[in-house]
């Protein structure tokens, strides 16, 4: 089961009607937030982020797969559907009480999503919701997320 952005990044108005959506959806939900926090949720995931920080006027906060970030770093370990991986923050990117969401393209079995929770609740600062484009429902990854708001642009069972 395989869900793909890759059309919406080969088309410049698509992918920016993509990020219109986005942050009207952000804009409408939440007065303030500090940071759009994403990176290596997956790759992709990378290339939603940083334009739509930008057009919140707020920064980006890198989460990347472990040692791929320089300086101090937190990190967690988390289950995937084929082992182990473990994400990593620098341990100075958000200050206590921030408040961030947490982008993606997909969410599947919710793992990545999870840990980078776990991250942001690590440095005490605010999950505001985790957003992704695509859902598959079917998977219940959004069940690992617990209390933390969770907004999927598409869902597919």
């Amino acid at each position: 089961l395989c869900s793909d952005i890759s059309p919406l990044l080969k088309d410049p108005a698509a992918f920016r009607t993509l990020i219109d959506l986005l942050e009207d959806h952000l804009r409408a939900s939440f007065p303030k937030i500090d940071f759009i926090a994403g990176g290596c949720l997956d790759s992709r995931g990378f290339l939603i982020g940083p334009p739509l920080a930008q057009r919140l006027g707020i920064g980006f906060v890198l989460i990347r797969k472990k040692g791929k970030l320089p300086g101090p770093t937190e990190s967690v370990s988390y289950a995937l559907e084929y082992g182990k991986a473990e994400l990593e923050i620098q341990s100075d990117a958000v200050e206590p009480g921030q408040k961030v969401v947490i982008v993606d393209d997909l969410l599947a079995t919710g793992g990545t999503m999870w840990a980078a929770c776990e991250l942001m609740k690590r440095l005490r600062a605010e999950v505001l919701e985790c957003l992704v484009i695509i859902e598959l429902k079917l998977l219940k990854g959004s069940e690992k997320l617990k209390s933390i708001p969770f907004y999927s642009l598409l869902q597919y069972d």
